[in-house]
């Protein structure tokens, strides 16, 4: 059995460690369902999250909080715990930065006000986008987009509508020759600098949490860097656990965590049949987010 199955992972009862210890609840503090880019409803996705045993799930619609509501009143008839959230989008040294807002979910507060900036934007930037595509001979009106959304339209719906026009034969081939970055309709996404978004996190009451830094590096010296940057700015934890880490990256963040004094997060940054294999609450399978992250969260916060 490999280290972090030793340190985090249930034996086969799924009820106890190998060495007889009660195993801490299953928790998936990063998903994200049809009102951003995923393909289950938020009420399909607290149902799936009961399904999988889930004590606890945060849904983070990517810069969006408007799939709350729903997944609360699932939530509640269910008995599952939701952590209200969103996953933002950074603009930090040209990095594929995101936080994870975490106990966010105020309609009137300052993280939907930042978010109600970047939604001005982004519908810019599709209208800009179907333009650049009716260039290169791609003809889309933007009601045929809106068609393939549950909430706000994203490229994911663009390249769902090209699939339906048999523009593209595959969603990797939309993003790869039209929407991707270099491709031939890309437009950059408007997003929030790392301060403002942590302030406005701050601001509502939760945390700000750096998402996936496997996507900004793998070498743990420049993640340092990367955590004391944005410490500095507020950070409040990174996401230790995630789909893509490997065993020995997932030791090394959590190492770093523990030496900052950063609270540990993670999930499994679950879309549906977009991210084929992705379980929730499992991601490709061994994931396993303990309850105690949840724990660590709520006593910061002085919810305990």
């Amino acid at each position: 059995m490999s280290i972090i199955r030793d340190i985090i992972t249930p034996s086969g009862s799924g009820k106890e460690t190998a060495m007889g210890a009660p195993v801490q609840p299953r928790v998936d503090l990063h998903t994200h369902s049809t009102v951003s880019d995923g393909t289950l409803s938020p009420t399909e996705l607290m149902r799936a999250a009961a399904e999988a045993g889930l004590a606890a799930i945060a849904l983070t619609d990517h810069d969006t909080l408007a799939g709350l509501p729903e997944a609360r009143a699932e939530a509640e008839l269910l008995g599952i715990e939701l952590v209200p959230g969103c996953e933002l989008s950074l603009e930090y040294s040209g990095l594929p930065t995101h936080m994870l807002a975490l106990f966010v979910d105020n309609p009137a507060g300052a993280v939907a006000g930042e978010l109600s900036r970047v939604q001005q934007a982004r519908e810019t930037r599709n209208e800009r986008m179907l333009e650049k595509l009716r260039t290169v001979g791609v003809h889309l009106r933007m009601e045929d987009v809106a068609r393939h959304a549950g909430g706000q339209v994203g490229r994911p719906h663009i390249a769902k509508a090209m699939l339906a026009a048999g523009v593209v034969k595959t969603f990797d081939e939309a993003f790869g020759r039209f929407l991707g970055n270099g491709g031939l309709a890309h437009i950059p996404k408007e997003k929030l600098m790392p301060g403002e978004a942590i302030d406005a996190v701050h601001a509502d009451g939760g945390l700000a949490i750096l998402a996936h830094p496997c996507l900004l590096t793998l070498h743990s010296r420049h993640l340092e860097a990367i955590l004391k940057d944005l410490m500095a700015l507020g950070l409040d934890g990174v996401e230790v656990y995630y789909t893509e880490h490997s065993e020995r990256y997932t030791i090394e963040v959590a190492r770093l965590a523990d030496s900052l004094g950063l609270l540990k997060s993670g999930g499994s940054d679950f879309h549906g049949t977009v991210k084929p294999g992705v379980r929730l609450g499992r991601g490709r399978g061994g994931l396993y987010v303990p309850g105690k992250v949840l724990d660590d969260m709520k006593a910061a916060l002085g919810r305990t």
